[in-house]
Formats: structure tokens, C-alpha cells, sequence
């Protein structure tokens, strides 16, 4: 009989293999246990001392059921697609396959079957079988639940972004996205009419709201100028509204909790202001742009009116 750890793959192990190996069933289960292996689902363990995370359960799923494909919310943490909402259930697992087949009962997975699977749909990332980025955003946008969800989506796959503290390029091109969404499927019509409103250079979730919601005050600001500044590199507010001189920023998700950070957070704001373009700027908290919409955009319709 081979060792359990020869046996395994990347820390999983899946008891057919062991099985196959020689282990009878009985003993195979108290050898796992008495060597603190990890049950990640049935059929399925974790080396001892492997921290069984969403992709080492995802691993273990596609090795125990070669048709399952990420998709959805979790092809969009592979590809490092930001969401709306994305906190709910961090753990839930979301596979689609192209063809029924056994059913699969666990906590926090999603399986989703459809004829519209094709090879050129499917991609492999961070070693998972997952939907390629436009099919991850053509279903999320399909399957949201609002103009804000769908358009965070596709900003964050059209954008070159710093996701996860993980510097990435663009994942999609807007012609992608408009092919994906050309397909009759459930969701495609209203996701069509969602998908014009994507901005490519959007810096974030909250600036992505931010903007849809200045556009429903009538607002239109530009997005992400490049503007140059008195002394220093060039620097790009998230919005301005240049004839009034006036600019916009949008604090993220995460606090500039560092000295360093709160340093360059203070130099940006005073090199923003020494721009020639700029005579005042307004900032916001991504709290104030998803909670209070109303109130940024009166104070932005105010400072304008002062201008």
C-alpha cells in the first residue's frame, strides 16, 4: 500500500484514490483521522495542517466531478472580478456544467446546469476549471439583481485594477462583453441595456455607484482625467467637472490606516488642489455613496451652483 501523503494531490486526497491504492474503506477512515486529515466533503480530505479554504474545497469538488466548472461569484474571486454584495457568503462555491449528471448536496454549493457551455466558455485559473472573464461577467450581469451590481461587475473586469492588493490588467474589452451579451438568453435583454453604462477607466466599486448616481441627478462629470499638476507626476481625480473646476473624490473600502499611507493620502489632496484645472475638491466616503446617494449629490449639485 502506497502512503496516504504520495497519494495526494496538492493536499487532497480523495478516498477512491486510496481505495484504489490498496487501503481497504474501514482502515482507510481511521488512518485519516488518527493522522489528522480533514474531511472536506465526502469523498474528499485535506493533508494535516492545510488550511481548507474556498479553493481547496473548490479542488476537491472537481476532482471528485471532472464536469464542474467555476463560475459566477466564484470564477469572479478567481479572476479577481469585484462585486456588490460579495461579502454575503464568501464561502459559497458556484460551479455551472454543461450536461446533468449526479447530484451534489453540501453546505454553501451551487450548481447550475445549462446546454450553453461551450469549450471556448471555459478557461483555467489558479489551477481550477473555471468560466473565461467575459462568460464570468456576461452570467454575473445576466443573473444581478440590479443596474449597480451589474455595472460594478463589468467596470471591474474592463478596468486595470489593484484587487486583493493584487495588481492586474484588464480582463476583458467592451466588444467582449457586448458579444457575450448578444446571446438569447434569460437576462440578456436588460443586461444589454446595463452594459452601456460601463466605464473602463472606473477605480472602484464606490466610484462605479458613484457615478451612476450623479448620472441619475443628471450629473455627467469625466471620469479619471489625467491632469497635471504644479510640481510632481500627473494625477487623475476619480471625477471632474471641468468648466465648474470642480472634483470629486471617492474614498474606497479600505481606510489609509498607515502613517505612510495618511502621508500620501494628505500630499495627494494638496497636489490635486495645484492643479490649474482645479479651483475646489469634494471628497466622499464610499459609506456616504452606498448609504446616502441623495446627500452626495445635493452637495456636489450645491458646489456646482457656487461655482
Amino acid at each position: 500500500m502506497y502512503e496516504l501523503a504520495i497519494l495526494a494531490r496538492g493536499g487532497v486526497l480523495l478516498t477512491v484514490w486510496a481505495v484504489a491504492a490498496g487501503w481497504s474503506p474501514g482502515r482507510l477512515a481511521g488512518r485519516l483521522r488518527r493522522d489528522g486529515w480533514q474531511r472536506i466533503c465526502r469523498g474528499a480530505w485535506a493533508a494535516p495542517g492545510k488550511e481548507v479554504d474556498w479553493r481547496v474545497r473548490a479542488t476537491a469538488l472537481q476532482l471528485l466531478r471532472p464536469e464542474l466548472v467555476c463560475s459566477h461569484g466564484t470564477a469572479a474571486r478567481l479572476h479577481r472580478i469585484e462585486r456588490l454584495g460579495a461579502t454575503g457568503r464568501p464561502d459559497l462555491l458556484e460551479f455551472t456544467t454543461p450536461a446533468p449528471g449526479r447530484s451534489l448536496h453540501g453546505e454553501g454549493i451551487r450548481v447550475r446546469t445549462t446546454a450553453f457551455l461551450t469549450v471556448g466558455d471555459r478557461s483555467t485559473r489558479r489551477g481550477l476549471r473555471t468560466t473565461t472573464p467575459a462568460r464570468t461577467v456576461g452570467d454575473l450581469i445576466r443573473a444581478a439583481g440590479s443596474r449597480e451590481e451589474a455595472v460594478v461587475v463589468a467596470d471591474s473586469a474592463l478596468a486595470r485594477r489593484a484587487v486583493e492588493g493584487v495588481r492586474r490588467e484588464p480582463l476583458v474589452r467592451y466588444e467582449e462583453l457586448t458579444a457575450e451579451l448578444a446571446a438569447p438568453r434569460r437576462g440578456a435583454a436588460r443586461a444589454r441595456s446595463w452594459i452601456g453604462l460601463a466605464e473602463a477607466a472606473s477605480g472602484s466599486p464606490a466610484e462605479t455607484v458613484a457615478r451612476l448616481r450623479m448620472g441619475d441627478a443628471g450629473l455627467f462629470p469625466e471620469s479619471q482625467p489625467t491632469l497635471r499638476t504644479a510640481t510632481g507626476p500627473p494625477l487623475r481625480p476619480d471625477f471632474l467637472f471641468r468648466a465648474e473646476g470642480l472634483a470629486v473624490e471617492v474614498e474606497g473600502y479600505a481606510f489609509h490606516g498607515t502613517r505612510r499611507a495618511h502621508e500620501r493620502d494628505v500630499a495627494r489632496f494638496n497636489a490635486l488642489q495645484s492643479c490649474p484645472e482645479i479651483r475646489r475638491v469634494l471628497r466622499f466616503t464610499a459609506g456616504e455613496v452606498f448609504h446616502h446617494p441623495d446627500r452626495m449629490t445635493a452637495t456636489v449639485r450645491a458646489a456646482l451652483a457656487l461655482a
